[in-house]
């Protein structure tokens, strides 16, 4: 009988990366096929991918902290229970392990093997991705139906499973990462899509991380927006939630973390609203170059992204992509003692200002780029565009203006840019606004980009004055985007 490829009912989303593991999964080749699966903790990899070795009848194992022994036993039984065995299997090495598993594998007929946490049996026994390198090779040129899918959540592990010269380059068929769910497909997850303003409160507190809703939460969830003050204070601000240290779970997990110290304190910068590398290195005391190892292993983990200015060679700005560790280091870690004593109330009453400037307001931003990536795109002439933000220098007005939101392309004359927009969002956005834009627009053209049909957008969660309503109705170059407009 045809094994099903529907994705189950109880997965909400996932649609692109259920579709990619069943291709993978299903494929009729003869030979063996390797993927490797990565992305942060509570992402939900290990829900997915038990679902999938559920419906295809597969073999999966779940890799624990412990010693080599140990976790080889633990294989070993794995296998007895997969193969119908009474009693487990005892393997000599690792050698001999993975030898039996690539056997298990009946030609003609897929045959799906999961291997989650590998990292921690990586760190117990460096040799497996070598063994799996010398399998892989030989059922190369020999028949072989098994699709092995290795997972782990230590992102730098997980990165350099198939980096440079790592025993595994060139050898994956799928590399797949699991990421959060995007600012819209957030809102459906916690159900308060209908409610913009609630929904980008929850996003910018704690992103599109499935496991804290349904794992972490129980389904505690705000429904309304007058509902969020209260329920941030008996969650995430409580030390009887599991919410409360998860922001330094994240940061201890990963294995190049080592002074834990350090790296808070590069959060904090980043959170604090100083984003080069200057800045950082400044507000904790070091040197740009004493920086540059923890800034590296951050974004190897994924917890912090640096951007490229959009106009501006050589520059660049940090953004911390957790939000629930950008939450901790702007909102929760100044107050930490207070915190822990049970004056979440207290201290969120005290935090509005805090949390509206160095918490929702750079998120907002952030998710304005990302709907210009997404529908936004499409109000633009720009199908290549390249979406990002800037500062642009104006010598002769002496002043610069940041661009929260750019959207370039590349043309035969040169770079055109395409939009540029500035976020707000807790104030209402007026002419003035505009005005700046427009500046900007006018020093790009005159430095010989193609300003031609650059349209000017203005993107509020606090609305727009009348003014800049009236203006916008007598101009096709401008673009008024509201909160809602941005959940539609």
């Amino acid at each position: 009988m045809p094994r099903s490829a529907a994705k189950p009912d109880h997965i909400f989303g996932r649609d692109a990366e259920w579709a990619g593991l069943v291709s993978f999964a299903t494929r009729p080749l003869p030979h063996a096929m390797l993927g490797v699966v990565g992305g942060r903790r509570r992402m939900g990899k290990t829900y997915l991918l038990r679902a999938l070795v559920q419906q295809q009848e597969g073999f999966y194992f779940a890799a624990t902290a412990a010693t080599a022994g140990e976790s080889l036993r633990q294989f070993g039984a794995a296998l007895a229970a997969q193969a119908g065995s009474p009693s487990p299997f005892s393997f000599a090495n690792w050698d001999d392990a993975i030898s039996y598993l690539f056997g298990l594998a009946t030609p003609g007929r897929p045959f799906l093997v999961v291997i989650d946490e590998f990292p921690y049996l990586a760190k117990t026994a460096p040799e497996l991705p070598s063994l799996i390198q010398r399998e892989v090779d030989r059922f190369q040129r020999e028949e072989s139906s098994i699709r092995l899918l290795l997972c782990g959540s230590a992102m730098s592990v997980m990165g350099g499973l198939l980096a440079s010269t790592a025993p595994l380059r060139g050898r994956a068929q799928l590399e797949l990462v699991v990421r959060p769910f995007d600012y819209r497909a957030s809102a459906r997850f916690w159900g308060v899509q209908d409610d913009p303003a609630l929904a980008a409160r929850l996003h910018a507190v704690l992103g599109g991380t499935p496991a804290y809703r349904r794992q972490f939460l129980a389904d505690d969830a705000p429904r309304r927006l007058d509902e969020f003050d209260e329920w941030i204070s008996r969650t995430v601000l409580s030390p009887l939630s599991p919410l409360f240290r998860e922001a330094r779970y994240l940061l201890a997990a990963e294995a190049d973390i080592r002074d834990t110290a350090l790296y808070h304190s590069v959060l904090a910068a980043v959170a604090g609203g100083n984003s080069t590398r200057g800045g950082i290195a400044n507000y904790i005391g070091r040197k740009a170059v004493d920086i540059s190892h923890p800034l590296n292993v951050l974004e190897d983990a994924h917890l912090v992204e640096h951007e490229e200015d959009m106009f501006r060679s050589g520059r660049a700005q940090y953004r911390i992509t957790e939000p629930l560790i950008n939450f901790y280091e702007a909102v929760m870690r100044p107050a930490w003692a207070r915190l822990e004593s049970g004056q979440g109330r207290e201290v969120w009453a005290q935090s509005s200002e805090r949390f509206s400037s160095q918490v929702v307001g750079p998120h907002f931003e952030a998710m304005c780029r990302e709907f210009m990536l997404g529908p936004g795109l499409a109000l633009v002439d720009a199908p290549l565009g390249k979406v990002g933000r800037g500062v642009v220098s104006d010598v002769a007005g002496r002043r610069q203006t940041e661009i929260d939101v750019a959207v370039t392309e590349g043309g035969r004359g040169g770079a055109r840019a395409a939009l540029l927009g500035e976020a707000k969002w807790g104030k209402k956005m007026g002419v003035e606004h505009l005005e700046r834009l427009a500046r900007a627009r006018d020093v790009l053209g005159a430095r010989g980009m193609d300003t031609t049909r650059c349209v000017l957008a203005c993107f509020s969660g606090a609305g727009f004055t009348d003014a800049l309503q009236a203006a916008r109705s007598d101009r096709e170059d401008v673009l008024l985007v509201g909160i809602g407009d941005m959940y539609a």
